[in-house]
């Protein structure tokens, strides 16, 4: 069987990994010069099944509402001139409750704890080694307010199994030493301490390393031009590659294009509600050890986690739904240095650090679309949001048995695109490589 994996970020070089081992024989397409040079090259470094929560939650609107009007936001939206834009936000407003949130929730604990699982195993079984860390993540809470709500929030994890501490302000310490160093006053925090970190795109690079070993191709530079569709049934995928257009074919294609995977699938009649949510990230070269974090905290109050690398410090976060623009915001990185400096003062060389944005494909229930498709032959492994390191392995595994038609190893019936409960398959339309 020959599968064709559009994408090579930590989501389409997973999955590459992951078909190779089960005896397919994979090509990968990217438009970049390598992996992992998108979305996943500069993102927070967390790997957090425990804190897999749905941005769309009870109370988020009018949070949503409030945040606009704070200088450090961590959230912006500007009209980008899509219909396409208000109805995902619509969506996502209709998820915005009780129910729909337990159910998002425990898709997203089922697929990111499974995924945990198999990163570790990837990790010992190949000896990768991406500055990861397996201390835990804590989620600080700033306010008496953000910390009865996670009091509330913990039945989910109980239900799931996943472990956790509720931690006084003054207790604070335990799992961050630094956070007490100049009084800071803080609320409390959730610690989840089977939450890891690591470096998403050291991670990305070496896999590709030892898929291109188990006979993975991977051919960089190429634009897809769209695919080959006739009767429903996929003729292949027209790609430019060195400037020449060829027509490549395959049994199976899988996208995992990340927040372009829409436009693509748009072209075939395939309506995926995946939209690019721009985030940032400031890397910071580590000036005093004992003045940063051990692992990751969140800043529940700004949406912001700061990871430790070996000699880097990491702060990343923020949500603008602006299209799939990635200018840099001069604002956005006062406030990461902000938040920084604010939890870890002098634990970084700001002047020194690499500002970045990336595109996170979000879906409006947060939970990623993996499966197949209305189409014979084309699936998805897409809509991770901003876990999509945390869920990488567990989604390729679960997509690859799929593909090879296995049985998979947890349930994932409920993540396909039929999950929206209407039409998955329109008449295609032209195919708009580079949205605007």
């Amino acid at each position: 069987m020959h599968v064709i994996v559009l994408g090579s970020g930590v989501i389409g070089t997973t999955t590459a990994w992951y078909l190779a081992e089960q005896g397919a024989k994979v090509t990968v397409l990217d438009r970049k010069p390598a992996v992992g040079m998108e979305t996943s090259f500069a993102n927070a470094g967390q790997v957090s099944p425990g804190y897999s929560t749905p941005w769309a939650a009870p109370g988020i609107p009018l949070k949503a509402v409030k945040w606009l009007m704070q200088r450090h936001a961590p959230l912006s939206i500007r009209p980008d001139g899509s219909l396409f834009q208000w109805q995902w936000m619509l969506q996502m407003l209709l998820n915005c409750n009780a129910d729909r949130y337990a159910v998002n929730k425990e898709r997203m604990l089922r697929v990111s704890a499974f995924s945990r699982e198999c990163l570790i195993e990837l990790r010992e079984t190949l000896g990768l080694d991406y500055e990861q860390r397996s201390r835990g993540l804590t989620q600080l809470f700033r306010s008496e307010a953000q910390f009865d709500a996670a009091v509330r929030d913990i039945d989910v994890l109980e239900a799931c199994g996943i472990e956790y501490e509720l931690l006084e302000g003054d207790k604070l310490g335990i799992a961050e030493p630094a956070l007490l160093r100049d009084g800071q006053k803080l609320a409390g925090g959730l610690r989840l301490p089977n939450d890891e970190t690591g470096d998403c795109h050291s991670f990305t690079t070496q896999l590709a390393e030892h898929a291109r070993a188990a006979g993975v191709d991977f051919k960089f530079g190429v634009d897809i031009d769209g695919m080959r569709v006739e009767d429903g049934v996929v003729q292949g995928m027209h790609v430019c590659i060195d400037g020449r257009k060829v027509l490549l074919r395959a049994d199976r294609y899988v996208i995992a294009l990340g927040s372009y995977s829409r436009p693509l699938a748009k072209s075939i009649g395939l309506d995926l509600p995946v939209y690019p949510v721009k985030g940032y990230s400031l890397t910071v070269p580590l000036l005093d050890a004992d003045a940063a974090p051990v692992s990751t905290v969140l800043d529940e109050t700004y949406k912001v986690a700061v990871t430790r690398f070996n000699d880097r410090v990491r702060v990343g976060g923020m949500a603008e739904l602006a299209g799939y623009g990635t200018e840099l915001n001069p604002r956005r990185r006062e406030t990461l240095e902000m938040v920084l400096e604010d939890l870890y003062p002098g634990c970084g060389d700001l002047e020194q650090g690499e500002f970045w944005s990336g595109l996170r494909p979000m879906t409006p229930d947060s939970t990623p679309i993996i499966g197949e498709t209305a189409i014979p032959g084309v699936f998805l492994n897409t809509g991770h949001g901003t876990l999509g390191w945390t869920m990488a392995c567990g989604s390729a595994k679960l997509l690859s048995d799929i593909v090879v038609g296995k049985r998979p190893t947890i349930r994932c019936d409920d993540l396909s695109l039929s999950r929206y409960g209407r039409k998955a398959y329109r008449r295609p339309r032209e195919w708009n490589p580079t949205p605007a």
